[in-house]
C-alpha cells in the first residue's frame, strides 16, 4: 500500500487517514501512539524502530522485548559514541582495538621488509674501508660487494615477484628470508673478497623476496586512495632506515668488526622469519593464483609493459630513483671533500634529509591523498625535484661562482623532501592497473629502480671525486626523463580505463 504523505510531516500524514482505518506500520515514519486496546498495531514496528517503543501503559511482552534489545544495545552505542563508564569494556570496542594492533603489526612487518635494502646497504658502509684493509684489496673490490648486492637486489624481484603470483605470498617470502640469513651468515664467515662478492649477490637475490612482496601483500589488501595513504606509512619505515643504519653499522664496528655488521643483519632477517610464520596471513587466495610457469610469468610481464600508462608510472619511479640514489652514491664525497664538511657534518645532513623524506611522505599519506588527485601530487613532486636538480647544476658548475655548503645542502634536502611525494604515488598508479598480477608488477617496478640506481651510482663519479658537477647532471637527466615519461606515457590530464 502507497503512502502519499510519505515527503510530508508525520502528524500531517497521520491526520489525513481515515479514522477507522488502522494506521500502517511504514518504518520510516513515526506512528501515533495507540490505546492498550490495539497492542499489536502498535507492537509492530518495535523490531525495526532505533529505540524502545511501548503500548501507551509501558506494559506488555512487545514492550519488555524492546527495553531487553536497548539494554544490549546501549553498550555499543555508547562505545561508538565514546561514552562507556569507566571500568566497562564492551566487545565492539575490543574487536577495534584488535583491529588496529593487527594494522599496527601488519605495519610493521611490511615496513621492515620494505626496510631490509636500505638496512643491507646502508649498514655496511661505514665497514667498507675496513673491509678493503681487511681482505687486502684496492677500494673499487670492496666496492664492488655493494654492487653485487645491489645487482642481487635487483634481479630476485624479477624472480621473487612471479613466484608469489604463482604459490602465494607466504612460502616465497619464507625461502627468500630464510636464504637471506643463511647468506649473511656466509658473508660474515666469507674468507676473501671475491668469496664476500659472491654471497652478498645472493644476499641481495634472496632478500629481493622481503621488499617485492611487501608491495604485493599491499596490493593484495588495499585499493585507490587507501593503498596511496599504506605506502606513505611505509615510506615512513623505510625512510627512518637509511638515517639509523649507517649509526648502527658505526656502533656495530665499535665492538667488533666488519662481520659482525652481516651477524646482525643475519639476526634482522631472522626476527623477521619468525614474525612472518607466525603473523602474516596469506593474501592470494589459491583461486585468484596463476597456474603456469616461467613462460606464463614472462608472458604476464609482457603485458604489463605494453600498458603504456604502467610503463610511464615505471619509468617516472625509475627515473626518480636515479636522482634519489646517485644522492647517496655522490654525497659523502661531494660534501665531505669537496665541500669541506667533516663526518658529524655529513651525518646530520644526511638524517635531515632523510627526515625530509619522510615528513612529505606522511603529508601525502596524511593530508594531500583524498583532498587532491594522485597525478596532481606526482607533478608537483616531479616539479619540486626538477627545481631543486636546476639549483644544484648551476651551483655546482659555478655559474653564479663559487657557493658553500649550506646552498647546496639546502638544494640537496629539496630533492629528498620531493621524493616523499613521488615516489608513493607513482607505485600506487602503477598497481593500481595490476590487480591480476600484483607479485609481477611489483617486480618490474623494484628490479627497474634498482637497475637504474645501480647504472647511475658509478656514472656520478665519472669525472673523479673533485667535483661535483656529474652528481647534479645525473640528477637533472633523470628527473627531466622522468617528467618526460610521466607526460608523455601516463597523460594524467586524460581519462583512463
Amino acid at each position: 500500500m502507497t503512502n502519499p504523505g510519505s515527503r510530508q510531516p508525520a502528524a500531517s500524514a497521520a491526520d489525513a487517514l481515515p479514522p477507522p482505518e488502522p494506521i500502517p506500520a511504514v518504518p520510516a515514519q513515526p506512528v501515533e501512539p495507540q490505546s492498550p486496546a490495539e497492542p499489536q498495531s502498535a507492537a509492530e514496528p518495535q523490531p525495526r524502530s532505533a529505540g524502545p517503543q511501548s503500548p501507551a501503559d509501558g506494559s506488555g511482552p512487545a514492550a519488555e522485548a524492546g527495553a531487553e534489545r536497548a539494554e544490549r544495545a546501549e553498550p555499543a552505542a555508547q562505545s561508538a559514541r565514546g561514552t562507556v563508564p569507566p571500568g566497562e569494556s564492551t566487545a565492539p570496542a575490543a574487536a577495534l582495538t584488535r583491529g588496529r594492533r593487527a594494522g599496527l603489526l601488519l605495519t610493521l612487518i611490511l615496513g621492515g621488509l620494505t626496510a631490509l635494502p636500505p638496512l643491507s646497504i646502508d649498514m655496511y658502509l661505514p665497514a667498507l674501508p675496513e673491509v678493503s684493509g681487511a681482505l687486502h684489496v684496492p677500494a673499487a673490490s670492496a666496492q664492488l660487494t655493494l654492487t653485487a648486492c645491489l645487482i642481487g637486489l635487483a634481479v630476485g624481484q624479477l624472480v621473487a615477484g612471479p613466484m608469489s603470483d604463482r604459490f602465494g605470498r607466504r612460502r616465497p617470502l619464507l625461502i627468500g628470508m630464510t636464504g637471506y640469513v643463511l647468506a649473511g651468515v656466509a658473508c660474515a664467515l666469507a674468507p676473501t673478497a671475491a668469496t664476500l662478492t659472491g654471497f652478498r649477490l645472493v644476499q641481495g637475490l634472496t632478500g629481493a623476496a622481503g621488499v617485492v612482496i611487501a608491495r604485493a601483500v599491499v596490493r593484495d589488501m588495499y585499493d585507490g586512495l587507501a593503498m596511496a595513504r599504506f605506502f606513505s606509512t611505509l615510506m615512513l619505515i623505510s625512510g627512518v632506515a637509511p638515517i639509523l643504519a649507517p649509526v648502527l653499522g658505526g656502533q656495530v664496528l665499535r665492538f667488533t668488526d666488519w662481520r659482525g655488521v652481516f651477524v646482525i643483519l643475519s639476526a634482522i632477517g631472522l626476527l623477521l622469519v619468525l614474525v612472518v610464520l607466525r603473523k602474516l596471513p596469506e593474501t592470494l587466495p589459491a583461486a585468484q593464483r596463476h597456474k603456469g610457469g616461467l613462460g606464463e610469468a614472462l608472458r604476464s610481464m609482457r603485458g604489463l609493459l605494453a600498458d603504456r600508462v604502467f610503463t610511464g608510472y615505471l619509468l617516472t619511479a625509475g627515473l626518480a630513483f636515479a636522482a634519489l640514489f646517485s644522492y647517496v652514491s655522490a654525497s659523502p664525497f661531494v660534501m665531505q671533500e669537496i665541500y669541506g664538511a667533516s663526518p658529524q657534518t655529513f651525518s646530520l645532513l644526511f638524517m635531515i634529509n632523510s627526515i625530509g623524506i619522510v615528513a612529505f611522505g606522511q603529508l601525502n599519506g596524511k593530508v594531500l591523498v583524498g583532498r587532491v588527485p594522485l597525478d596532481r601530487v606526482l607533478a608537483f613532486g616531479l616539479c619540486m625535484v626538477g627545481a631543486a636538480t636546476v639549483a644544484l647544476l648551476v651551483m655546482t658548475t659555478g655559474v653564479f661562482g663559487k657557493v658553500g655548503l649550506a646552498p647546496l645542502a639546502t638544494g640537496l634536502c629539496v630533492l629528498m623532501s620531493g621524493m616523499g611525494l613521488i615516489m608513493p604515488n607513482a607505485n600506487s598508479q602503477a598497481l593500481m592497473r595490476t590487480p591480476h598480477a600484483a607479485g609481477s608488477a611489483s617486480a618490474l617496478l623494484g628490479t627497474s629502480q634498482f637497475l637504474v640506481g645501480a647504472v647511475a651510482s658509478p656514472l656520478v663519479g665519472v669525472a673523479g671525486e673533485h667535483t661535483a658537477v656529474p652528481m647534479a647532471l645525473v640528477q637533472f637527466s633523470a628527473v627531466l626523463l622522468a617528467a618526460l615519461a610521466f607526460v608523455g606515457l601516463c597523460r594524467p590530464w586524460r581519462a583512463r580505463d
